[in-house]
């Protein structure tokens, strides 16, 4: 198989040499070329026929949304956006999401020379899945792993328990886990759930600066109310809690209540928060009174969780290959015999409501 051809887009001379020896240096990819603005970018995708796109998201002249707008309309292709760390850079990324791009990674720190390896093979992972994503035309608005960080699994966090068998309670809570580029299709599962629907938990792999605005753009299109998890808060009918950028969140057992807790224990999977840690403290704390659901994304994050919430009685759904960009994380799940049902994202919601009791 021949390399995968990337074109880096991005208005620093100094981030896109930056990106080019990252990127050069994994034998798997070759960088075709660089373009300071989305104008000269246009010409050289014309004439390089790139694989794949990184993206700066804030670019003078034209801005990384407004062009990927074009792009998808008219030439539809893998793109990975660039981020600044930041609520207005973590806005216009979820945009960018919804218009198409595969997945982001936030902007690298070039005075800092710590973390970069890391960071490095972040990108690298993440433009090789873009390559083989399912890239879909944008139609108007719609109603490799890291070796410098141990990779720990949901034990460093929560320890597996065999305890008390659960009682069955009428409380059911719904524990979602999705990666970064699978805002979308949290976004069209929960346009889907009632207001009456179980608290709902979910994990996604996002930064600090992303989980607030991320919440806030979920709310505005469910019936439930959707924010950010606060520790020690109950999980509530009709209530969605995602989990801050940076911290883990698990579900805890309080009586007949059920609470979110949150923690910065170390990165489980390298992600923080981590969808395994979840699934088990759904497993652990919930049991059959669980519905979980795992979305698109890379990586096998929330498979041996998801596992552990069948083996404890929950019902549990994938996305199915075909509507998941990236079937990396359900294809685990599945693989690992922690899936009751493969469904098409469309499908979920209503698949989730025929479980609810």
């Amino acid at each position: 198989m021949g390399k995968t051809r990337v074109l880096i887009i991005d208005d620093s001379a100094l981030v896109r040499q930056l990106l080019t020896e990252i990127l050069s240096a994994d034998p798997g990819l070759e960088i075709v070329g660089a373009a300071p603005d989305p104008y000269i970018a246009r010409e050289k995708i014309k004439e390089l026929r790139p694989d794949v796109l990184t993206l700066d998201v804030e670019m003078p002249k034209m801005d990384g949304v407004t062009f990927l707008r074009n792009l998808m309309r008219l030439h539809p292709m893998p793109v990975v956006m660039v981020s600044s760390l930041t609520e207005a850079g973590a806005d216009v990324t979820l945009q960018a999401l919804e218009l198409g791009a595969v997945d982001f990674v936030t902007k690298p720190k070039i005075d800092v020379s710590h973390g970069l390896e890391e960071y490095a093979e972040e990108i690298r992972a993440k433009v090789k899945v873009a390559a083989g994503a399912r890239v879909r035309a944008y139609s108007g608005p719609s109603t490799a792993t890291p070796e410098v960080v141990p990779k720990y699994s949901a034990d460093a966090v929560l320890s597996k328990k065999s305890g008390p068998k659960h009682l069955k309670t009428t409380e059911q809570v719904l524990a979602i886990g999705a990666s970064t580029g699978g805002t979308e299709a949290i976004k069209e599962v929960l346009m889907r759930l009632p207001a009456s629907a179980p608290g709902t938990v979910i994990t996604q792999h996002i930064p600090e600066a992303f989980s607030k605005p991320f919440a806030a753009r979920m709310n505005g299109i469910s019936a439930m109310k959707v924010s950010e998890a606060q520790d020690g808060e109950q999980i509530l009918h009709g209530h969605v809690y995602i989990a801050p950028g940076g911290l883990h969140l698990y579900v805890e057992r309080s009586g007949a209540r059920y609470m979110c807790r949150l923690s910065d224990g170390p990165p489980v999977n390298r992600h923080r928060p981590s969808v395994d840690v979840l699934f088990r403290s759904v497993a652990q704390s919930v049991g059959p009174n669980a519905i979980g659901v795992i979305l698109t994304g890379m990586g096998d994050d929330g498979a041996r969780g998801m596992k552990e919430m069948k083996d404890a009685g929950a019902q549990t759904i994938a996305q199915d290959e075909r509507t998941s960009v990236v079937w990396g994380m359900p294809g685990e799940a599945v693989k690992h015999g922690g899936v009751d049902e493969i469904c098409p994202l469309e499908e979920i919601a209503e698949r989730i409501a025929a479980k609810v009791r």
